[in-house]
C-alpha cells in the first residue's frame, strides 16, 4: 500500500457535523495536522491516544507539507483536518502538489461549508422559487486580488444570493460595492459569527446600511459569514411562491397530478 494523506473537512465548527467517514478516519488516524485557528480541537476527540496531533496555525505551507510527507507511511493513516470543506478556500491544491511530487496518494473527504451552516443556523433558504435560484460563493478583494470580472460589484449586479467569505473586516467595501451594483440601503443582510460553535455563535440581522455598525457593536471581526440575498426573511413573508415539486397539479415520476 502506498503512503496516503487524507484531507478531511471538519465542517463549520460543531464536531457533530463532521461526516461519519471523517469521524471514522480520525478514530483510526496515526497522525492529524489540524488548522487550529479555525478548527476546534474537539474535532479530534475520536482520535486514539497514540495519535500524533499537531496544530498548524503557526506553520508555513512548506512546513505543513513537509510534516505531512514525513508522517505519511504505507501503514499509517495521516489526516490534514481542515475547516469547512477542503475544496472551498482550503488551499487544497497548494498542499496536494508537493505530496503528488513525493508519490503520496491523496483522498479528500468533504465537509459542511460555513455558508450552508450559517444559513441553517439563521433558518434561511439561499434559494426560493421565483426569487433566486443562484448562489454565488465569493469574497471581497483584500490582500488577495480578485480575477478580472469577479469584483463584488460585478457579481452583485445579478442580485442573486451572495455568501461572502473572509470579508467581515471589509464591510464598508461590501456596502459600497453592493450599492454600486444597485442594491438598496434596506436590502436584508445576515452575518453569522462562528456558525454552529455553540455559545460562541452570534447571528446579526440588519440591512446593507446598518450591518457594519451592528457588527462593530457586537465586536465581530473574524470567522463570520456574510449573507446578502433577496430570500432573507422569507420565513415571515405573508405570500410565498411554493415549489412545484410538491404541488398537487404537478406530475413527476413518483406521483401523478390530481385532475
Amino acid at each position: 500500500m502506498n503512503p496516503k494523506v487524507w484531507f478531511v473537512g471538519a465542517g463549520s465548527g460543531d464536531p457533530d457535523l463532521i461526516t461519519v467517514k471523517g469521524r471514522d478516519l480520525i478514530a483510526r488516524a496515526d497522525a492529524i495536522l489540524f488548522a487550529g485557528s479555525l478548527v476546534q480541537l474537539a474535532a479530534t476527540q475520536w482520535a486514539k491516544e497514540s495519535c500524533v496531533i499537531k496544530d498548524s496555525k503557526d506553520m508555513t505551507l512548506d512546513e505543513i507539507t513537509d510534516w505531512l510527507i514525513e508522517q505519511a507511511k504505507p501503514d499509517k493513516t495521516v489526516i490534514r483536518l481542515q475547516t469547512g470543506d477542503p475544496s472551498l478556500y482550503g488551499a487544497l491544491i497548494e498542499m496536494v502538489q508537493p505530496l503528488d511530487a513525493a508519490g503520496i496518494e491523496i483522498e479528500v473527504v468533504p465537509g459542511v461549508s460555513s455558508a450552508m451552516a450559517a444559513a441553517a443556523c439563521a433558518v434561511e433558504s439561499l434559494t426560493l422559487p421565483e426569487i433566486t435560484q443562484t448562489v454565488i460563493l465569493t469574497r471581497v478583494e483584500g490582500r488577495t486580488p480578485m480575477p478580472e470580472g469577479e469584483s463584488l460589484q460585478e457579481l452583485a449586479i445579478h442580485h442573486t444570493t451572495l455568501c461572502l467569505f473572509l470579508s467581515i473586516t471589509l464591510l464598508s467595501k461590501v456596502q459600497s460595492e453592493l450599492k454600486a451594483a444597485g442594491w438598496a440601503d434596506d436590502a436584508p443582510v445576515v452575518v453569522v459569527h462562528k456558525a454552529t460553535w455553540g455559545e460562541e455563535q452570534q447571528i446579526i440581522r440588519g440591512t446593507l446600511s446598518t450591518i457594519r455598525d451592528l457588527c462593530k457593536e457586537a465586536k465581530i471581526n473574524a470567522q463570520a459569514m456574510i449573507i446578502v440575498s433577496p430570500t432573507l426573511g422569507a420565513r415571515h413573508w405573508e405570500t410565498l411562491a411554493k415549489s412545484k415539486l410538491y404541488a398537487p397539479d404537478f406530475s413527476h415520476r413518483f406521483r401523478r397530478a390530481e385532475k
